[in-house]
């Protein structure tokens, strides 16, 4: 059974061990592991995502999390697009709220954790009238997914990263996520 709830200060280090462990395997399925540098960089500014999320409130970033039991084992963030949106875009999507931090530990991956945390943020979205969100992916393992999930990119921007290395991002209506 999976709970959704908006993330609360004791998730706090569950949250940072829940990126601790995805967001090397991110690194090494894309090939990419010996970037350790760069690995924990994300991991900090992860971390610093979800202490702004949690202790600022004038924060635009919010978190939901996904519990089995007592673990967390995914969590999903919403929050104002990121430079790479504004870049690949032309700056369309500057003021459309960027889903992000999607991650689930891979052990509880293929159960539906993903798309539970989708529809719930965007239900979460809904109420609070916002009709559209956006994401991106440099990822191409998640390019897959995503290409899945949502579609044909709104933009897709070749080369992005280095030669063969495309950036995608997704323009996406709320009311097709919501459950």
């Amino acid at each position: 059974m999976i709970e959704i709830n908006e993330l609360k200060p004791t998730d706090l280090e569950p949250a940072v061990e829940l990126f601790r462990r995805t967001i090397p395997e991110a690194f090494r399925e894309e090939g990419l592991a010996a970037l350790t540098a760069e690995i924990q960089q994300e991991i900090e500014g992860k971390r610093r995502m979800l202490q702004d999320a949690l202790f600022n409130e004038r924060s635009p970033i919010r978190f939901l999390v996904a519990r089995m039991g007592a673990n967390l084992v995914g969590m999903i963030s919403i929050g104002p697009c990121n430079d790479d949106i504004v870049r690949c875009t032309g700056g369309r999507l500057k003021i459309i709220p960027e889903l992000g931090s999607l991650y689930v530990l891979r052990e509880y991956q293929g159960q539906g954790i993903a798309s539970a945390l989708i529809k719930a943020m965007a239900n979460s979205l809904a109420d609070r009238g916002i009709e559209s969100f956006c994401l991106d992916s440099g990822y191409r393992n998640a390019q897959v997914k995503w290409l899945r999930k949502f579609g044909q990119p709104y933009s897709t921007v070749q080369d992005y990263w280095g030669q063969g290395l495309a950036h995608m991002v997704w323009h996406c209506e709320v009311a097709h996520y919501l459950s």
